[in-house]
């Protein structure tokens, strides 16, 4: 369960983690020199998209782009391993 107060322009929530999740929420956010909010807010920046659905047309996007151009070396998928030594990509 969520509390919450507003404290300069912030909304304040309590939220329940396990030791471990604990333990390296701590770590990253010494890795990183912040605060462990910090790492959380860019933790739900990166995981909740802000706009869903202009997620999921971006997504739609680049499914179209796949296949779409030739790489000019044949079947790349079958001679990955030969042509990436032959080819520099």
């Amino acid at each position: 369960m969520a509390t919450c107060d507003m404290v300069a322009g912030m909304i304040r929530t309590q939220i329940s983690l396990t030791e471990e999740q604990m333990r390296r929420l701590r770590a990253e956010a010494r890795r990183r020199h912040v605060a462990i909010a910090a790492v959380v807010r860019d933790a739900v920046d990166r995981m909740v998209p802000v706009d869903p659905e202009g997620r999921l047309a971006r997504w739609e996007r680049a499914l179209q782009a796949a296949g779409r151009f030739d790489s000019g070396t044949g079947d790349v998928a079958s001679d990955h391993d030969a042509i990436a030594g032959e080819t520099r990509w």
